[in-house]
């Protein structure tokens, strides 16, 4: 079987990780695997290869941007929530794209696939997966709705313009997609539950093929043992994102909740340890933190798992998340989990005994809900084991290779 993969890129965001853990994981299992992207960083893998020009990529990203840019009253704002997918680099007169037997679509926006091209894909009779890493798929343009439903009728006012109305970008991107969509035969992936849930309420999606298959991370690599370092006495909680203050991240949360726990919870406040890692624009709001804290910076990926055998629980207070990594990775690690109830979230913490789920976006709830992981006294090797049943590589590829032979393939 030749499967290729399409995404923007092969290294940069989650989805490009990923991806490309993917593409090694099916090659293991026999598979013919390749990975087309337009930006390409493991350039030694000959299994990675990059689609189109230059001229075409730059274009095909200036372009859609420009479109934006003007659609948004020639505002910056939001220019990188949205996408089009009106243009993109010449994908499909690539070998690897005619000779595949299933092409797996993945994150292609900022000028890599157009929506024209997907319904050409589909005119060439190949088998088409879509795995979605965000709500793109079923929203007119934006990649998380937030609290908008308007991609449950048919988009248009769109919050993320700056001068919304009925027929607006969103509503004519959300036409041009279901035009695609309603032509072509796809079949999707939903990350998380969460996120399939979004799809069948989604006016673009709803009825639509979809499985839901969790992202494969390396989670059989994590020990669960907690580190000998680590402070005694103490219940660390770890936090971590590429940029703690991104808004998504929700850091005005977390200050919010130690305010909470510190009046509420004083005893437990003496107790409780932060471990931040990532970068911040802003330092001052440390100074806003009433807990006590440490933080480490930026950290290479080799840092992390030591992180968290470091901690006892991980916290995520992102307002959206996807299917956070944060989450399962400090779960592989035997760390309870703490996070609001909104996302694929609600995946990695499905009991009591692998962490606290707090009601979105009440800070007193998720001040509660620290504390009370706090005092738990965790099973580690079973929250390993929970992880690896799940997101392990081997699950991940199991599930993806029975989706392909439900498609007719061998």
């Amino acid at each position: 079987m030749k499967v290729v993969i399409l995404n923007t890129s092969d290294a940069t965001g989650g989805a490009a990780i990923v991806s490309y853990r993917l593409m090694e994981a099916l090659c293991r299992r026999g598979l013919d695997a390749r990975m087309l992207v337009v930006n390409r960083t493991h350039s030694a893998d000959e299994r990675v290869d990059v689609a189109g020009t230059v001229e075409q990529k730059r274009w095909a990203f200036l372009g859609e941007r420009l479109r934006i840019w003007a659609a948004n009253g020639f505002s910056k704002k939001n220019l990188f929530k949205v996408s089009t997918a009106d243009r993109g680099v010449d994908v499909l007169s690539h070998p690897w794209v005619k000779a595949a037997d299933v092409v797996c679509l993945n994150w292609i926006n900022q000028g890599m696939m157009s929506l024209r091209d997907v319904a050409r894909l589909g005119r060439m009779g190949k088998k088409i997966v879509w795995t979605m890493h965000d709500m793109w798929c079923c929203t007119g343009i934006c990649h998380h709705a937030y609290d908008c439903t308007r991609y449950e009728d048919s988009c248009g006012n769109c919050p993320f313009l700056r001068y919304p109305y009925r027929r607006d970008l969103s509503y004519r991107t959300w036409k041009a997609k279901k035009a695609v969509l309603d032509a072509t035969d796809i079949h999707f992936v939903a990350v998380s539950h969460w996120l399939a849930d979004c799809c069948r309420r989604s006016s673009l999606l709803a009825g639509r093929p979809l499985s839901v298959i969790h992202n494969a991370l390396p989670v059989e690599q994590f020990d669960w043992h907690r580190s000998p370092s680590a402070p005694a006495g103490k219940c660390v909680v770890a936090m971590g994102a590429a940029r703690l203050d991104d808004p998504v991240k929700g850091f005005d949360l977390l200050i919010k909740a130690t305010e909470v726990v510190a009046e509420k919870y004083p005893d437990d406040a003496r107790r409780i340890e932060l471990l931040l890692f990532g970068n911040i624009r802003d330092n001052n709001l440390f100074d806003q933190i009433k807990l006590s804290y440490r933080w480490l910076g930026q950290v290479g990926v080799d840092r992390i798992p030591e992180i968290y055998r470091e901690s006892d629980v991980v916290l995520s207070t992102s307002h959206y998340e996807t299917l956070p990594t944060t989450l399962i990775e400090g779960q592989a690690a035997g760390c309870l989990a703490v996070a609001f109830d909104h996302g694929g979230q609600t995946d990695i913490v499905r009991s009591e005994n692998e962490g606290r789920l707090a009601d979105y976006p009440d800070v007193d709830s998720l001040a509660r809900c620290i504390v009370e992981a706090s005092r738990m006294k965790a099973d580690r090797q079973a929250l390993h084991e929970a992880a690896v049943l799940r997101f392990s590589m081997d699950v991940v590829t199991d599930a993806y290779l029975d989706l392909f032979r439900s498609l007719g393939l061998k």
